[in-house]
């Protein structure tokens, strides 16, 4: 994107909400408790035909030292530095604050330029704090209400020097209406169908407990800090996605929040990072799992697991701090009987030791993320599957019917990919026992060489749909 727009401002003044206005999708937390937003977040956004990439931070606060706060605020700046304008972004319902007007005087002396906004101007309710808003100096301030959809046509008017200046050439033909705020639904659009477009980046989503070292992990692999890091569990409160290029492929690296048991989770905000981060995982192609080396796959870890196989995503597990380990090959084996007994949905994942801290372990974790979805990718002739099948069959016939009939499987097909889905065509689909259908997805596995992925078989009756079309 040659064109980067960040939005900042003190919390709570409807950062987020202008941000999911601009990109057409809820995809940042939005709560009325302030300081919800703590890393930046990236997006691809949309105006009247101008396309750019649009950065929400988190709120602007003065506060130094090691803190939360100040790690956040160097985060902000960062977006800023590298923005080609940032969007300086006010209550008008509330006024202009004095730290509006402390982080105004900030702003001015950075080198990006800025264009003020002023938030929450549907009704009336707005105006005082809009012409206030022209004594902090910035210009002509440009009245806006993020929630409703309005002022987008003065905030693109505003926008398009800043944009031409960045080399954006606008095609007028391409001119749409801003789209509507989009409801629930709209965010429910399933891409597994969709075949894989080499030119689109590989979603790499990384979950696991608090604490365990995701951000840090992501930092590691983008090789800056870009993800907000610390001692304290729960730093990350939104699924962060930025994307980057490993090994001259396009990736979208998606830092999620700590997944805690439900039992432990009162607090509204952190049900809404975990509703976030399991949205994540919906929408990711590979997931990797990361885990602390001193509390290998505990309960937790196993209810992640398989969350993400019952979602069908290909699945990587990371081990991070093994730098720590004392006794590795032990640790090693204990993790391996664990996914052996714990996990046969995903028999054979790539389990790889890293020190996300350091950058052991990068490199081939990067192959296993690659590897894994390759086979989540793949696809198997109906000629070889179907000649698989009778090998099968023969060596390990299906129990017989009550009465001694002999169970008849006529035949299998791939139905689609992303994960790997076959549908098998048989006599009495429901009277196929659950045991006889483990045995032919493990000997899919085997055969096709399926590890580390889910797969899904599905039991049909009926006449062979594809008798007359051939194998």
């Amino acid at each position: 994107m040659p064109f980067t727009v960040a939005i900042v401002g003190r919390p709570n003044v409807g950062k987020s909400t202008l941000f999911n206005r601009l990109v057409g999708r809820k995809l940042a937390i939005v709560h009325d408790l302030p300081g919800i937003t703590r890393d930046r977040r990236e997006g691809r956004a949309s105006l009247m035909g101008v396309d750019f990439l649009v950065v929400d931070t988190a709120g602007f606060e003065e506060l130094g030292g090691d803190s939360i706060e100040a790690r956040m605020r160097f985060q902000t700046d960062r977006a800023v530095e590298e923005a080609d304008v940032a969007l300086l972004l006010i209550d008008a319902r509330a006024g202009v604050t004095p730290l509006d007007r402390h982080f105004a005087d900030h702003l001015r002396k950075a080198k990006t330029p800025v264009i003020l906004v002023a938030n929450k101007c549907e009704g009336k309710a707005g105006a005082p704090g809009l012409y206030e808003a022209y004594g902090l100096g910035m210009g002509e301030p440009v009245p806006v209400s993020a929630e409703h959809g309005e002022g987008m046509y003065e905030l693109f008017e505003a926008l398009m020097p800043h944009a031409q200046k960045a080399g954006v050439v606008l095609d007028e033909e391409d001119e749409d209406e801003f789209p509507p705020f989009p409801d629930e639904a709209a965010d429910a659009v399933a891409e597994d169908e969709a075949e894989p477009d080499p030119g689109r980046p590989l979603t790499m989503v990384i979950v696991g407990r608090p604490n365990v070292g995701k951000s840090t992990l992501g930092n590691q692999l983008l090789g800056e800090e870009r993800l907000l890091t610390g001692p304290e569990a729960g730093l990350t409160r939104d699924a962060i996605g930025v994307e980057w290029t490993h090994a001259g492929r396009a990736v979208k690296l998606v830092d999620t929040a700590g997944l805690r048991r439900k039992a432990n989770i009162y607090d509204a905000v952190e049900k809404l990072s975990v509703a976030n981060t399991l949205e994540s995982i919906r929408r990711a192609e590979v997931v990797v799992l990361v885990m602390d080396a001193a509390q290998i796959l505990d309960k937790q870890d196993l209810t992640i697991l398989r969350l993400i196989a019952d979602e069908g995503r290909a699945l990587v597990v990371a081990v991070n701090k093994w730098d720590v380990v004392e006794n590795p090959q032990v640790a090693l084996g204990r993790l391996r009987d664990r996914l052996e007994t714990s996990a046969p949905q995903v028999k054979g994942v790539r389990t790889v030791t890293i020190s996300a801290l350091n950058g052991r372990g990068i490199s081939q974790l990067m192959d296993a993320v690659v590897d894994s979805w390759a086979v989540w990718n793949r696809r198997i002739p109906t000629a070889q599957l179907n000649r698989w099948l009778a090998e099968v069959i023969e060596r390990h016939p299906p129990p017989a019917l009550p009465g001694g009939r002999r169970y008849k499987i006529r035949y299998i097909t791939q139905v689609k990919a992303r994960p790997p889905t076959f549908a098998l065509f048989a006599t009495k689909p429901d009277e196929l026992p659950e045991s006889y259908v483990r045995y032919l997805v493990n000997g899919l596995r085997e055969a096709f060489d399926l590890k580390g992925v889910p797969i899904r078989l599905f039991v049909r009756g009926g006449r062979n749909p594809y008798a007359d079309k051939g194998a």
